[in-house]
């Protein structure tokens, strides 16, 4: 929300689910704590940028005649992007823990600028919608976890899923959060489940170096568990893990290869956002993270 309203890139939905962030102190008062937030924020930005880039190409692939699976979706406003600019699938699937899904819910049900779109893509019978689950033509919330695979499947299909379409599944800071068993069932359940089918990960590398291990350190203090961290040492082990579960084509780049294929001008756009010459603790930090993409392709798309 808040690299949104400084003009990083443009949401005009993130609003209608977060709080107007805090106001920052100017630059000079504490010049440390932003460079560390301007880093945060620029890498923020080649994550927007990057993992979009991914899902259009796959959009324009499959011309729309296709489904997305949103995993750990949380309060993510890519449904509402897509209708904007026309490029909704035939379907658009959100997944998050249930306590997490009636938060979402509550939201668009009480904001219309949230409602509306979504009642102006569906079509046919009156739309579903309960305390931990919406279900319209084109959008889908579905509250279940995704540790259980069958649970998954069974709630999926229940609004709405169809195998046979091209799928594609995006996990941001998603798998991490798992043990490797449980992250590797779920991505040998989707590998197992679509005939043509593409996953993009977004999440930590390199984590095994010291930069890696203060990273470990300060979310363990705010009693955040990377369960899954050991298949997060380097680009190898991250696309290891999707050939290893079922996937044909995998491949993996640091946040820092992300960030210089964006285009340039807008990446300047941003630079002059806020003038910070050190660069140090930004370049770490995108090296610490990575964008995965792994696709399994009968039809040759």
């Amino acid at each position: 929300r808040f690299a949104v309203s400084v003009g990083y890139w443009k949401d005009p939905y993130i609003q209608y689910f977060v709080r107007q962030a805090k106001e920052r102190k100017a630059p000079e008062i504490n010049r440390g704590k932003l460079e560390q937030e301007w880093g945060y924020l620029t890498c923020y930005y080649a994550r927007v940028h990057g993992v979009s880039h991914l899902i259009k190409a796959f959009l324009e692939k499959t011309e729309c005649n296709c489904q997305i699976v949103n995993l750990g979706a949380g309060m993510d406003t890519l449904f509402w992007r897509l209708k904007d600019e026309n490029l909704l699938p035939r379907k658009y699937f959100e997944v998050d823990f249930p306590m997490i899904v009636a938060r979402k819910i509550h939201n668009i049900k009480s904001k219309p600028p949230l409602s509306k779109p979504i009642m102006e893509s569906h079509s046919g019978d009156s739309l579903l919608i309960d305390s931990h689950s919406l279900d319209s033509s084109r959008y889908s919330i579905v509250g279940a976890d995704l540790r259980c695979s069958s649970d998954l499947e069974e709630k999926l299909k229940k609004h709405g899923l169809d195998v046979h379409l091209p799928t594609l599944l995006v996990a941001e800071c998603v798998l991490v959060y798992m043990t490797p068993q449980q992250s590797a069932n779920l991505l040998r359940w989707a590998a197992s489940t679509f005939p043509v089918a593409m996953v993009i990960n977004y999440e930590q590398v390199n984590m095994g170096d010291r930069f890696g291990q203060i990273m470990i350190e300060n979310l363990q203090r705010r009693q955040c568990n990377l369960a899954g961290v050991e298949l997060c040492s380097s680009l190898d082990s991250q696309r290891e893990r999707l050939l290893a579960n079922g996937w044909e084509n995998a491949r993996a780049i640091d946040m820092m290869k992300v960030y210089s294929f964006l285009p340039q001008a807008d990446v300047k756009r941003i630079e002059a956002l806020e003038f910070l010459d050190e660069k140090e603790l930004f370049e770490q930090l995108m090296q610490h993270y990575c964008i995965c993409w792994a696709s399994k392709d009968s039809s040759n798309l």
